[in-house]
């Protein structure tokens, strides 16, 4: 019995994430906002603050964040299995359409409806990504720690009016985070 559970979930997470990639348009960011929806909201399998681990680790670690979010994913759900069904469910979309794109290329590239068509999703996956920002900010302000406030305000003004890289964020952030873990362990805080 408990091994059939598990085949059926392990299927649902291949359909998921499958259904939720094939229909994503606008890049990780996205993906995150609905993979939320889908397993934190939706199935339960996962707490709020273990999707923003999973979209926080996904993000800075190398490669596309969707694919980094599904090996996290998975793994968390169903080991070493779990990962390889939701990277496959996550990989094999984008995989399938570009490669029908690459054939097609030249009449997608002079096409004015589907040029048309592209520049209005834009707005859709701009609003997706504002609602990814502004849910992540709210969870980190509900936290009511400062150093996380402060340091998410800092990162913000740097990126935005000073152009500092990502990267360089990221490595920033994790030096203050296992700076932080370790004056706390030394004061036996942790």
């Amino acid at each position: 019995m408990e091994e059939v559970k598990k085949e059926n979930k392990l299927w649902k997470l291949f359909i998921s994430t499958f259904t939720l990639s094939a229909f994503t348009f606008g890049g990780g960011f996205v993906i995150v906002s609905l993979y939320k929806e889908k397993f934190v909201e939706e199935f339960g399998w996962i707490k709020e603050d273990e999707m923003l681990d999973i979209t926080a680790i996904a993000q800075s670690s190398p490669g596309p964040i969707p694919v980094n979010a599904s090996i996290i994913l998975g793994y968390k759900l169903h080991g070493v299995l779990g990962s390889l069904v939701a990277v496959i469910g996550t990989i094999l979309p984008p995989f399938i359409i570009i490669s029908l794109i690459s054939i097609f290329y030249t009449q997608f590239r002079n096409n004015k409806i589907i040029s048309i068509a592209l520049q209005v999703m834009r707005a859709g996956v701009a609003a997706v990504i504002l609602n990814v920002v502004v849910n992540l900010a709210k969870n980190v302000i509900e936290t009511k720690h400062k150093l996380h406030i402060f340091l998410m305000i800092i990162a913000f003004i740097a990126t935005y009016f000073f152009d500092v890289s990502a990267m360089v964020i990221i490595f920033t952030c994790l030096f203050v985070g296992l700076t932080t873990v370790f004056l706390d362990y030394r004061k036996g805080e942790i």
